[in-house]
């Protein structure tokens, strides 16, 4: 049987995952393939450093580039993770011509395009299933199971820490700063938790999937990015009234198709239908909602970060690899084809959406009928309004969900509302998707 040998740069919690499924199932591996893998090398920071399953010690060294430059090495499997140093170990090794398979989004959404060229430069070839969504194959059904599709929509709940944080907040009708907290102390939430909970980690995996989706690379710096701050257990209340579940969402929207797609790219929390299947994924969990032209809508449920969901899409890659090379071919699939390559992302000012927002006013007349003339002045229109009774202190709530409006109207509407003087706080505003 034909042998492919692995080296792998990272053997902490993920890396220490994927070598010890490996382990556990590399025989099943062979006999499904045809072809046995072999981990021959494996870089790691210390011998003693704390991992969660054990690293063979004659298989480890601390020092990356024997990883790259050893000549039994067919594959290399990137684990280390953020946009320096890892950056370095990846074009070394494409230049190399080897083979590499990556988790690391970051690098993906910073510098794909580098990477993809790299790798066509040396005919070598670059994956990344486990970069989106831990141990669901989404850039796989994209790329190559839905390559019959147009996208209209995506909707992706791709963070595990926000989605555990606003689970347990409409759950336990616990408050935002609480749940943070106990999630850090779980290990779920990392400290600080800017990365997850201001929206850059689901901004990097919606652009991957923005870009497989239509055939243009998105340039990070152009999805229109929040994350889940100003989420509050009242506004989980209301939006519970109002049918709707509050979800961080990575939205991918066709705006126009052909050569020269136009697209909306965001993530954002948004209230959602509670009925629509997305509102029943909680706690640490992903899903990627996809409707195709051809194929419809589609689901993908499950872990989406971790050492083993992660090792699962590791080694998946390493298999369709492996294959590629006992076939003797090294790009079956180039890890990215731009073939729309006149694509634009849309400014958001440009999106219609229909809206939630949150005022804290002072509790006296004519307050409403201030706020309703400067949404009447900018010609969005006003589906219902709550004020909720029980509210004591120096304001009040009082909720608004609007009909569809430009994204620039509001922004400018909220704008004059907020240096009304009666308006005691920065209002609050949530998109709503129907997801129709």
């Amino acid at each position: 049987m034909q042998q492919v040998n692995l080296g792998m740069i990272g053997g902490g919690t993920v890396g220490s995952g994927v070598f010890h499924a490996w382990k556990k199932n590399g025989a099943l591996m062979a006999a499904r393939l045809g072809v046995a893998i072999k981990f021959r090398k494996i870089a790691v920071k210390a011998f003693d450093e704390p991992r969660p399953y054990p690293i063979s010690r004659e298989l480890m060294t601390t020092d990356w580039q024997e990883v790259v430059n050893d000549p039994a090495i067919h594959l290399v499997i990137e684990l280390v993770g953020g946009c320096g140093i890892a950056k370095t170990m990846v074009l070394a090794a494409l230049a190399q011509g080897k083979t590499v398979v990556t988790a690391n989004k970051a690098l993906l959404s910073a510098h794909g395009p580098e990477l993809f060229a790299a790798a066509a430069k040396s005919g070598a070839n670059l994956y990344y299933e486990a970069s989106v969504c831990g141990g669901i194959p989404i850039i796989k059904s994209l790329r190559e199971g839905f390559v019959a599709n147009q996208f209209p929509a995506i909707y992706g709940i791709v963070n595990g820490t926000c989605n555990y944080i606003l689970s347990r907040m409409k759950h336990e009708g616990a408050d935002f700063a609480a749940v943070l907290a106990d999630a850090q102390k779980q290990g779920y939430a990392e400290t600080p938790p800017d990365l997850d909970i201001d929206g850059h980690d689901a901004q990097h995996k919606t652009g991957i999937l923005a870009s497989l989706a239509h055939g243009f690379w998105v340039d990070h710096h152009e999805i229109h990015t929040e994350g889940i701050r100003d989420v509050s257990k009242l506004d989980m209340e209301f939006a519970a009234k109002l049918g709707c579940t509050i979800k961080l969402l990575g939205i991918v929207k066709q705006v126009s198709s052909g050569h020269s797609p136009q697209i909306q790219v965001s993530v954002y929390p948004a209230l959602i239908p509670s009925e629509h299947v997305l509102a029943s994924v909680n706690q640490v969990f992903n899903a990627v909602f996809v409707r195709g032209d051809v194929v419809g809508d589609t689901l993908f449920y499950g872990g989406g970060a971790g050492k083993d969901a992660t090792a699962s899409a590791v080694l998946s890659d390493v298999a369709d690899a492996a294959l590629d090379l006992k076939n003797g071919i090294k790009r079956r699939v180039p890890p990215f084809v731009a073939c729309a390559k006149k694509g634009k992302v849309v400014s958001l000012d440009h999106v219609a959406s229909q809206y939630y927002i949150r005022f804290s006013v002072v509790d006296k007349p004519g307050v409403l009928a201030k706020i309703a003339a400067i949404f009447a002045a900018a010609k969005i229109g006003i589906a219902s309004v709550i004020q909720p009774e029980g509210h004591e202190g120096e304001s009040v709530p009082l909720i608004f969900m609007s009909h569809e409006a430009p994204n620039a109207a509001m922004r400018k509407a909220l704008a004059k509302i907020a240096k009304l003087p009666a308006v005691k706080a920065r209002p609050v505003m949530f998109r709503v998707e129907s997801l129709q």
